[in-house]
């Protein structure tokens, strides 16, 4: 007989890492395509190091908290709604529920299983724990693993600051002469990278999605830097 390999990561688990690693290199795609524009803008205008640190680090700082922030309400927005709907659903399997009990069975029913079947599975789903089968039937909640708006500020602020921090180095290592082409080209190989992965993790076509995130990511550190070189000419 095969026995089932325990160790291998099933359902929602797998997909719930999988999402994580998605927003992770999305962020970190985020810290590199924003701080770059904003550094080569400045390059356009100043070869000072100092002045191209300064703009990249309030951009990586900026654009950091700015994600965590973001993250945090959403993400918070997104418990909240899942902690009403845990409620909702043990009043009402307190209040009535033979009528849940029904309505699970029809859940069951509605993906494949037959009358009969999906009666019997209701019904030891019900005694093993109500709140739980109906949480996760139902409305696709796990209530032992609710979303964490702490964990996703993390994550999308060390992920942004990784991101982040490629044009910063590139830009204000290298000799004034090589600035420019380093960031340049070490930004479009890291966005090769990230456009990759992230298509990878999607299941999607990684040709198309790597020429739009290299495409997206040339076209504005080009606009910046055409709008930084121009208020440098003309001394604004």
């Amino acid at each position: 007989m095969t026995q089932p390999t325990h160790d291998e990561p099933h359902g929602g688990t797998l997909g719930s890492r999988l999402n994580w690693l998605r927003a992770a290199v999305l962020g970190a795609n985020d810290g590199i395509v924003s701080t770059a524009g904003i550094v080569v803008g400045v390059a356009g205008a100043t070869s000072d190091r100092s002045a191209l640190f300064t703009a990249g680090l309030a951009g990586l700082l900026a654009g950091s908290m700015s994600m965590a922030a973001g993250e945090y309400v959403s993400v918070s927005t997104q418990l909240d709604s899942e902690k009403a709907a845990l409620a909702t659903e043990r009043r009402e399997l307190r209040e009535q529920p033979e009528a849940e009990l029904e309505e699970l069975t029809e859940l069951l029913e509605a993906r494949g299983l037959t009358r009969e079947v999906a009666r019997e599975a209701a019904g030891q789903l019900t005694e093993r724990d109500a709140l739980r089968a109906h949480a996760r039937v139902e409305l696709g909640i796990d209530p032992d693993d609710l979303t964490n708006p702490w964990h996703a500020a993390w994550a999308s602020f060390l992920s942004f600051t990784v991101g982040a921090l490629l044009p910063l180095l590139a830009i204000v290592l290298p000799p004034s002469d090589w600035r420019l082409p380093v960031t340049v080209v070490s930004v479009l190989a890291a966005l090769v990278v990230t456009g990759w992965v992230s298509a990878r993790l999607g299941a999607a076509d990684a040709r198309r999605a790597v020429l739009r995130n290299v495409g997206g990511g040339a076209l504005a550190m080009a606009v910046t830097y055409g709008a930084g070189a121009l208020l440098g000419a003309t001394g604004v």
